[in-house]
């Protein structure tokens, strides 16, 4: 349904979307509701938690506090765009390796904030991944398992070259 709403165009993890929407409504249920990408996750519905973040225009930000107007021309990637042709990205393979993951609920967040941290800085120290992750809570794990996902994923990856850093 439509409801006479403007067009609202963004590309999500690499495909151009328009949505007729409320220009109010929030990104995350824009994702899930109209986009059907349910990965993002709502925990808080107030930006603390950090279980809907995604990336968008290279930074991370929770799209429960993002009216979808503010994504108006925005390239965005969600937890979705990590897989690369039915392939797991490296840090996808680490938390399932690592047993980062736990109920889910953070999961995906985490995984967005590993992923801009890893992006910005691809050999993080610990004390760099619990700065790098501090947006984001969980309930389940010590965190212990999620910061050896990241490690073990930063250990997998290739450093960008720094004309490709900063490219980005």
């Amino acid at each position: 349904m439509n409801a006479g709403w403007p067009a609202i165009e963004f590309v999500v993890n690499g495909e151009t979307r328009n949505v007729h929407v409320p220009p109010m409504k929030r990104l995350l249920d824009v994702l899930r509701e109209d986009l059907h990408l349910t990965g993002s996750k709502e925990g808080c519905g107030e930006g603390e938690c950090g279980s809907c973040s995604v990336r968008m225009n290279g930074e991370l930000v929770n799209s429960c506090l993002v009216p979808v107007l503010q994504a108006q021309g925005a390239c965005i990637q969600t937890v979705e765009g990590l897989a690369c042709d039915g392939e797991l990205h490296p840090l996808q393979q680490a938390f399932l390796h690592c047993g980062g993951a736990q109920c889910g609920i953070c999961t995906p967040g985490m995984l967005m904030a590993a992923a801009q941290l890893l992006a910005n800085n691809p050999r993080p120290t610990v004390a760099e991944i619990r700065e790098g992750l501090a947006g984001n809570l969980c309930r389940c794990t010590g965190f212990k398992r999620i910061f050896d996902s990241v490690l073990s994923a930063a250990a997998q990856t290739e450093i960008p070259m720094a004309s490709e850093t900063h490219a980005r």
